[in-house]
């Protein structure tokens, strides 16, 4: 079970740290990602983090945001800098395979609302 926190309401240029607690088993063998959803938008991949901590980003997040994962408590952060209105979405951590083609668990999404 993988479950979503630290969203909230912020302006733009701000930073929010978004974590995802696993429980119920250990998510070290599986590839840690985040996505999001914007109103009337699709999911989007926004950073994942492999099993050896190599990492990979959109390009609208380069630079912007960091993922990472910290194995002795099962929980993968996502640091999001200068944020932007348009960074504004439901995120939601999920646990795949190695090379991103396969999400096996979603956690329940935390809302970031970026105003300008």
């Amino acid at each position: 079970q993988l479950q979503a926190s630290g969203g909230g309401l912020v302006q733009a240029g701000d930073s929010l740290r978004l974590a995802c607690a696993a429980s119920g088993g250990t998510f070290s063998r599986y590839t840690m990602s985040w996505f999001r959803q914007a109103p009337g938008k699709d999911r989007e991949f926004v950073a994942g983090v492999s099993r050896s901590g190599s990492t990979r980003y959109a390009n609208s997040v380069k630079g912007r945001f960091t993922i990472s994962r910290d194995y002795a408590k099962n929980t993968v952060y996502l640091q999001m800098n200068s944020l932007k209105p348009e960074d504004t979405a439901v995120y939601y951590c999920a646990a795949g395979d190695s090379d991103y083609n396969q999400i096996y668990y979603w956690g329940e999404g935390t809302l970031v609302t970026v105003s300008s």
